[in-house]
């Protein structure tokens, strides 16, 4: 295929070469077609569809090969065809021609173009298939825009070939019908540039905006449509400019952005402020993940050169200490707070009865209000997912939102799930000294890492006691002779495993229902449907955080925070899509494993070219220090140069050290740039300086160094 490419470029090479050697456009110039119009127009009442055919192939070879003339070209044929059939003639083989240059730029081009810039393209592709019909007809409307150029990037995407020659028929048929009218007066045209004057110029630019215009009104429509049948709620004013529900991430950020434009908002949070977050996931978590790390360390204490180190576990302080870890955060996030902030607080149950109107049942149960806002903001978070398996309830379970407030250590505990929750609370539990088996269905742990991310992660939850079932379908609970049981099938062999308790950990499902998402149609499928706006087909209701997905982490419901809240006031003037580029994401196991753009699987399965470098962190000065001589960090770069394509590190602190090469990848800096800047000794953050090392020392310029090696020689005579 790659031969065949060479071929295809070294012949479209040759006849542009050929062209410009031999002078061949001295025959596509006003000058020569004026010369012997009347020659042409002789053979052509001749020789009528030999003429047109010859013609029909020339131009097509001239607009496939991108070569200038088709102006020209397009003024003798009004000359020697007239303006009916010399419009019909043109405009396919315009069309024809253009196809097949885009077709060969796309064959020849698009696969190093999409090695080299396989996220951006991506982007644009998917952007090419919501509305690339759309703007290629703008473009094609305004000659403003050279149509070979249009021609060769259209090749770069994913736009179906169909598509593209329709479009731009259509489109480029105004264009050819003025030039097509002009060449029928040939003998008067003194110049191209005569043709297009400035007014028909600014005719063409105002035809190509109206589309753009169109799309407007269209959308104008569309919500006018939408908003039919509550237009006889619509208020004539507004108590709020925005109301948010959920005080989450993503709906307390979206209110301090609001509040801080001086904008009129009211928050509202049916349970506890912070969200699940600050109540149940992120905080409480970290807290008991510390704890388990410190009894992990005393128990190894050797390895620090403490011979024997003593302690005793007292499991109701260890989860007392969580909550008051949870209770000192808890004023960063609280009422008082916020009300300082200037934003409206109200503790109650929001339910959108309209667009326009929020009633709030009050939390105390005395009573009820109803607010009219201009915009609205869904930011209702997610809770765990809790599968159906028979017997669940009889043997009773917790989830990540219900273990905080145990205060005895289970002796048996089955984690369900082998994802980054489950991973995390099976390592902390089994530290602190519960007998933990892990059960997962899939292959692996962490199936969305790369295979020796989850290997590793499994070998050090492993070291610490924990049981790891992969390939394990969890089939049904009970209870025996007062034993809680759960049945697992793998390879065809069902067995029980007995438990004193059981951890819910498959995952987190948004909170859709209960909120009047239903009452109004608003489409929900896993997550609200948003578009890139964040807007739901209301374009006053928008979603962030969780419910909204595609990523359920507490700095993504904060990143989106600020587009709900700059759409949701401003979007009348101005819209911001969401921007998910460069997102960083962490497990916290130990080690931590730490992610940010691609990994080598997720390359692979997209089918992006890519270089791998790596440092061990088993060679870092500080990490033998710390006895945590164990990782590594992994950069995917694009062939031969150095920029980032995505960074999994996997060691103590992983998530600390994400953080610079998520400022290089959101910034466009490149290894180079990281190589280059003075990192602390003795730091972990000097691996990200080492692995730049690696990617410079495997891209070494060798033939320049033999030749400054015999300059070094000579030197020494």
């Amino acid at each position: 295929m790659k031969k065949n490419r060479l071929w295809l470029l070294v012949l479209l090479a040759a006849a542009v070469a050929a062209f410009f050697a031999f002078d061949l456009g001295r025959f596509l110039s006003l000058a020569y077609i004026k010369g012997a119009q009347a020659d042409f127009a002789a053979l052509y009442a001749e020789r009528p569809f030999v003429v047109a055919g010859i013609y029909f192939a020339a131009y097509v070879a001239v607009t496939a090969l991108s070569l200038p003339g088709a102006a020209v070209m397009t003024l003798l044929g009004g000359a020697v065809f007239g303006l009916v059939a010399g419009t019909v003639i043109v405009s396919f083989a315009s069309s024809i021609g253009a196809t097949l240059a885009m077709l060969a730029a796309r064959y020849v081009l698009r696969d190093s173009v999409k090695n080299r810039f396989g996220a951006r393209l991506a982007d644009i592709d998917r952007g090419i298939e919501r509305e690339g019909a759309f703007y290629l007809f703008t473009l094609r409307l305004v000659p403003v825009f050279p149509f070979f150029v249009i021609n060769l990037l259209m090749g770069l995407t994913k736009m179906k070939a169909g598509t593209f020659y329709w479009v731009s028929q259509l489109g480029m048929l105004a264009g050819t019908v003025v030039y097509v009218n002009a060449g029928t007066q040939l003998a008067k045209i003194e110049s191209l540039a005569g043709i297009v004057s400035p007014g028909l110029l600014a005719s063409f630019v105002l035809l190509g905006v109206f589309p753009l215009v169109a799309k407007k009104i269209v959308d104008a429509v569309k919500a006018r449509r939408v908003y039919a049948k509550w237009a006889a709620r619509r208020p004539t004013k507004f108590d709020r400019n925005m109301v948010v529900i959920g005080a989450g991430a993503a709906g307390l950020v979206t209110s301090y952005i609001a509040a801080a434009v001086k904008a009129k908002v009211t928050l509202v949070e049916q349970h506890r402020m912070g969200g699940d977050c600050l109540n149940y996931g992120c905080v409480p978590s970290k807290a008991l993940i510390k704890t388990a790390t410190l009894v992990r360390q005393m128990r190894h204490s050797a390895d620090y050169g403490v011979k024997r180190a003593e302690f005793e576990l007292d499991f109701a302080q260890v989860m007392d200490r969580v909550a008051s870890v949870v209770k000192a955060i808890e004023p960063h996030d609280s009422v008082e707070r916020y009300t300082g902030l200037g934003v409206d607080v109200r503790l109650g149950r929001a339910l959108i009865v309209d667009p326009w109107h929020v009633q709030i049942t009050a939390a105390d149960g005395s009573g009820t209000q109803t607010l009219s806002t201009r915009s609205i903001v869904v930011a209702t978070g997610a809770a765990p997912l809790v599968p159906p398996l028979p017997g669940l309830d009889v043997v009773g379970y917790r989830t990540s939102d219900t273990l905080w407030d145990l205060r005895e250590l289970p002796r048996r505990l089955v984690v369900l799930g082998g994802g980054p929750i489950g991973c995390e609370l099976a390592q902390a539990f089994a530290r602190l000294g519960s007998q933990v088996t892990q059960i997962e269905m899939l292959p692996r742990l962490m199936v969305r890492e790369d295979e020796e991310v989850s290997h590793h992660v499994r070998g050090a939850l492993e070291s610490d006691g924990v049981t790891v079932l992969t390939g394990h379908k969890a089939l049904r609970c009970g209870v025996d002779d007062g034993q809680r049981w759960i049945e697992v099938e793998a390879g065809g062999s069902a067995r029980r495993i007995t438990f004193d308790l059981l951890l819910c950990a498959v995952g987190r499902v948004a909170r859709l229902a209960g909120f009047g998402l239903e009452e109004l149609g608003i489409p929900t499928q896993r997550t609200v449907v948003t578009d890139e706006y964040l807007q739901t087909i209301y374009p006053n209701i928008l979603a962030a955080g969780d419910v909204a997905g595609p990523f359920q982490f507490t700095h993504t419901a904060s990143h989106q925070a600020w587009y709900a809240a700059v759409n949701g006031l401003f979007g009348t003037f101005k819209r911001f899509k969401a921007d998910y580029s460069v997102i960083p994401w962490c497990t916290f196991t130990d080690p931590e494993v730490a992610r940010v753009g691609l990994n080598e699987q997720e390359a692979k399965e997209k089918g992006i070219a890519f270089e791998v470098t790596r440092y061990g962190i088993d060679d870092l000065d500080r990490a033998i220090a710390d006895s945590a001589a164990h990782g590594w960090v992994k950069v995917l770069t694009v062939p031969g140069k150095d920029r980032i394509l995505g960074v999994t590190i996997v060691g103590v602190h992983a998530g600390d050290l994400l953080v610079e090469y998520v400022l290089a990848m959101r910034h466009g800096l490149g290894l180079n740039k990281i190589l280059g800047t003075i990192h602390t000794y003795p730091t972990l953050a000097e691996a990200n300086k080492y692995a730049a090392g690696e990617w410079k020392r495997a891209h070494a310029p060798h033939r320049l160094l033999r030749w400054v090696e015999r300059y070094h020689a000579w030197r020494r005579g």
